[in-house]
């Protein structure tokens, strides 16, 4: 994985305006923290695994993707609950 693909990743699929990102970190304004990366990363004099920049943006990837496979996983199983109850007879009770 490298910026360009990241970038093309994030054009494809916007993040949240804001998130949560970690108990010490709030990104309000997720465009803005993108560009300030994508900057950070093409300013930076050195090797690209050195560039702070280049770390945020990577972690920051890696929590929208598991963020992402998370809320499918969850509709799934949403819908498969749903679809379990429809099919389940309706139980009443016995008159005593």
């Amino acid at each position: 994985m490298n910026p360009e693909e990241i970038k093309r990743y994030f054009e494809s699929s916007p993040p949240p305006l804001e998130v949560d990102w970690k108990p010490w970190a709030k990104i309000t304004d997720s465009q803005l923290f993108l560009k300030s990366c994508y900057t950070g990363i093409r300013t930076f004099n050195g090797p690209l695994d050195m560039c702070p920049a280049w770390w945020h943006l990577r972690d920051f990837y890696i929590l929208m993707k598991k963020t992402a496979q998370q809320d499918a996983v969850q509709k799934t199983e949403e819908a498969a609950a749903g679809q379990s109850a429809e099919k389940a007879p309706a139980q009443t009770e016995s008159p005593s």
